[in-house]
């Protein structure tokens, strides 16, 4: 069995002192280091946003950040700016290895947000990250990085579906837990097969 490591979106905005940040974000760095050289294949993921992004608070007058509105694929939460193209807080955590296989850049369309490393937030529209899976024989998946609830869960889930063995690191994951979300999203990847290791 090929194994590949899924490192979700450390970067500077979801970190400390970034415009979205999680809390304790930038603890995932170190473990995540350390685990990169067990893996045949480490790929990461990259929240990529154009300025003006339709998830974002700003781009609907009268909306706050955290507030949910209807998209045409959904309901989307409404997020402060954050990862946009080119800044800083788009960057990887400085002290981050990135001399994985592959970065995978997500949201960089400007009508659809995009949580999962596997797909855009209509479900539809692919990221590529299956078919380079496929071409590199790797069945199984162990997820990592930020944040738990979102595109940690909803990047295993899409892997669930698409018929890889999944587990996620939750040592070294970190969760925005807004809502009861963080409980909401470790009981559904339990449910679809989704192993959790580490679970506090």
């Amino acid at each position: 069995m090929t194994e590949a490591l899924i490192v979700v979106d450390v970067q500077n905005d979801f970190c400390p002192g970034g415009a979205l940040a999680v809390p304790g974000g930038d603890e995932v760095v170190a473990p995540i280091n350390a685990m990169m050289d067990r893996f045949d294949a480490v790929i990461l993921t990259q929240d990529w946003h154009p300025a003006g992004h339709s998830s974002f608070a700003s781009s609907h007058p009268g909306k706050n950040p955290f507030e949910s509105i209807e998209m045409p694929y959904g309901t989307q939460v409404l997020w402060p700016d954050h990862c946009v193209q080119g800044t800083s807080g788009a960057d990887f955590h400085a002290d981050l290895r990135t001399d994985g296989d592959l970065i995978i850049r997500k949201g960089f369309r400007p009508h659809v947000d995009s949580y999962s490393g596997f797909f855009e937030n209509d479900q539809a529209t692919p990221t590529g990250l299956e078919g380079y899976l496929r071409s590199r024989g790797i069945t199984a998946l162990t997820l990592a990085g930020l944040a738990t609830d979102f595109c940690v869960a909803y990047t295993a889930l899409d892997a669930a579906r698409l018929g890889f063995a999944v587990t996620v690191d939750l040592a070294a994951c970190r969760a925005i837990d807004m809502d009861g979300s963080l409980a909401a999203a470790l009981t559904h990847m339990e449910s679809r097969g989704v192993k959790l290791q580490s679970r506090v």
